[in-house]
């Protein structure tokens, strides 16, 4: 984060005008809210890859893979229901190659996604902010051909609390942000597989659940932002990557993360920006990664 939507996104977008307010494009991890009325729809692509790998704790390189790369463009409206209620939604087209060995590529539509975002407290720009997503496989993709699955089939239900103060004058900000990711069991094509150092007789994979926490520091003024920030990502339990085998949905996948992220929008339409890079992990690859993407901000206006 389907289709019924974005069109009635999109067609609402035909009945309006533009809207010549304050213009702050915003994510499920900031604390800027689309003012009532109001959407923005962001289009953004993604580039992946690293060479690289954890297996388990060991870090290594696979010559039969080579560098792997993820790719995706993802359409996300943010849509102002109120002043300090928003609902973003996502869905992200996806692809995977490798530049070495056979394994084929995977590509198709991942996920939906819906995020409910409601700023809770606000008293002299200090803000505590609820949100809740939901994240519904829509693709008929394969989640047990990591790494070249585009995704692991799985629904999230997930819970985020995401504080932030915003010094009035000069803009700068501090947020930080921990959430929760139930994530439900999933069927593989198979009869039986491998995981906790025992065989399991059966199509159905439990999924770790996970969690996430991140910090960021930046400046936001009315038509840019840019800041600094770090995330930490990681299952809550789960096993590792077997010696020389393909990782499984089961694993306990681990990373720490740090970036940049900035925008600039001085009128309807912006651009946005951000790069991150995986400084540990563990199973999984340690990625450098960017994305690029172009914001398109309207008010909607009843007829």
């Amino acid at each position: 984060m389907k289709k019924r939507t974005l069109l009635n996104v999109l067609l609402a977008a035909t009945l309006t005008t533009l809207w010549s307010g304050e213009l702050r494009a915003q994510m499920p991890n900031d604390a800027i809210y689309m003012p009532k009325g109001t959407v923005c729809i962001g289009t953004m692509y993604t580039h992946s890859s690293w060479n690289q790998y954890w297996e388990n704790t060991l870090k290594r390189e696979n010559l039969n893979i080579g560098t792997h790369t993820t790719q995706s463009v993802m359409v996300m409206p943010a849509i102002g229901i109120t002043d300090r209620f928003n609902v973003i939604l996502s869905l992200p087209y996806v692809w995977t190659k490798t530049s070495a060995g056979n394994l084929m590529g995977q590509k198709g539509i991942q996920d939906l996604g819906a995020w409910l975002k409601v700023k809770a407290v606000d008293v002299k720009g200090f803000s505590i902010n609820g949100l809740a997503g939901l994240m519904i496989p829509l693709g008929n993709y394969v989640p047990d051909f990591l790494p070249m699955s585009i995704g692991l089939q799985c629904r999230v239900v997930s819970g985020r609390i995401l504080a932030n103060y915003t010094h009035p004058k000069t803009g700068i900000y501090v947020t930080a942000h921990g959430t929760y990711m139930w994530r439900s069991n999933i069927n593989v094509d198979r009869d039986a597989y491998q995981a906790d150092d025992r065989v399991y007789n059966t199509n159905e994979v439990k999924v770790p659940n996970a969690y996430d926490m991140g910090a960021r520091i930046g400046i936001l003024k009315q038509k840019w932002q840019t800041e600094i920030w770090a995330e930490r990502n990681s299952c809550v339990n789960g096993d590792n990557i077997r010696r020389n085998d393909m990782p499984f949905p089961t694993n306990n996948m681990q990373a720490t993360m740090v970036g940049w992220y900035g925008k600039f929008q001085p009128k309807a339409l912006g651009v946005n920006a951000r790069v991150g890079y995986v400084t540990n992990g563990l199973n999984m690859g340690q990625s450098t990664s960017y994305m690029v993407g172009v914001l398109y901000q309207f008010g909607v206006k009843k007829s």
